[in-house]
């Protein structure tokens, strides 16, 4: 009775595991393949080898680009190479991406940047927060941008508890921002187990000088994060769970959800049109490709735009889908004035007139 008990127990177990892997292939798209979807203006951006994980554009036209994210369980082609901070002017006929000097002071050869964000002063002055993983640790770095210079100056480092893998972060005021949080744990085996597991334990957090705390919770994987352009809708990606979370920013700052958009593709960082409100998401359309990386078979990108956000019927439209044969590994698209400039995690960044 006693080997019939452990039987039933480990034929359970294995069931489970069998499930658990099963669901985790589903949750990877681990069989999806994309048609070509191309702008017919595109052109690979020189100096941005290392990746281009995320972009934000200020009002001006100039854009930030962070690169060289060494991101566990993601290839790295260059894991020699420091974690820059690059720039390209917009409004330029042919742009050219530029790294900005760091101040001397930071920390620059453990300088690891994932998610970034500006923030404009009233005295216009023009802040970039930028996630950073130095030792495998997570904390956020506030720049000061000093446009005359083409650099940046280092002028603090924040740290708390609740900082913990975190992906990407969305500024709303001096010192107030909301940060996602990807991974519940931190050391990569557990984060293995985690992904198969599927929990649903990542959240947002919100951090002032003056109160830090969780305020949206449940998520698969919480990833990419951006404002609306009235800032009373806070956008959320969980990326393996291939949906964006609307979410209605409280007084308090807490976040209620309002609704769910479910696209069928890994959705990784947000941005928001500035000249219509509409989201675009950088996806990942086979994130198995990302973890089993294979030359032959490289993973594709995928550019979405979602219109009417808070309608019933948003419509959803692709911009940009790539094999992997010009684009890998697609994280984020931005646009300004007609032009689209779209990052990877560890690949090369691509520049689209529309």
């Amino acid at each position: 009775m006693g080997k019939l008990a452990v039987l039933t127990v480990l034929g359970a177990s294995l069931a489970l595991i069998g499930e658990r892997l099963l669901s985790f292939r589903g949750r990877m798209n681990a069989f999806r393949e994309v048609e070509p979807i191309e702008p017919q203006s595109c052109h690979l951006i020189e100096g941005l080898e290392n990746g281009s994980e995320d972009i934000d554009i200020l009002p001006s036209g100039l854009a930030f680009i962070s690169t060289g994210l060494k991101y566990p369980g993601m290839p790295n082609f260059a894991p020699d190479e420091l974690g820059k901070i690059f720039l390209m002017d917009l409004n330029e006929q042919n742009p050219k991406a530029q790294a900005l000097n760091i101040s001397d002071g930071f920390d620059r050869e453990s300088f690891n940047p994932h998610g970034i964000s500006t923030f404009i002063d009233k005295d216009h002055t023009v802040y970039l927060y930028v996630v950073n993983h130095p030792h495998i640790e997570s904390t956020v770095e506030i720049f000061k941008f000093e446009e005359q210079q083409r650099s940046l100056t280092h002028l603090k480092t924040i740290k708390h508890e609740l900082l913990k893998s975190v992906n990407d972060i969305v500024v709303l005021g001096s010192e107030k921002f909301y940060a996602t949080r990807d991974h519940y744990f931190t050391s990569h085996f557990l984060v293995f187990l985690e992904m198969i597991w599927d929990p649903h334990w990542t959240y947002v957090l919100f951090y002032s000088p003056g109160e830090v705390k969780v305020v949206a919770k449940g998520f698969s994987s919480a990833n990419g994060i951006t404002v609306s352009l009235d800032q009373k809708y806070v956008y959320i990606a969980d990326v393996t769970a291939m949906n964006i979370h609307i979410m209605n920013k409280q007084d308090n700052w807490d976040l209620t959800q309002v609704k769910v958009i479910q696209l069928g593709t890994l959705v990784d960082n947000l941005t928001v049109d500035p000249a219509t409100g509409d989201i675009l998401a950088g996806c990942h359309p086979n994130a198995m490709k990302l973890l089993i990386y294979n030359p032959e078979d490289p993973p594709g990108s995928e550019v979405l735009r979602i219109q009417d956000v808070l309608s019933d019927k948003p419509r959803v439209s692709t911009l940009y889908a790539n094999n992997g044969s010009v684009l890998q590994g697609s994280t984020v698209a931005s646009v300004y004035h007609g032009k689209m400039l779209i990052g990877t995690v560890f690949h090369k960044a691509l520049y689209c007139v529309l």
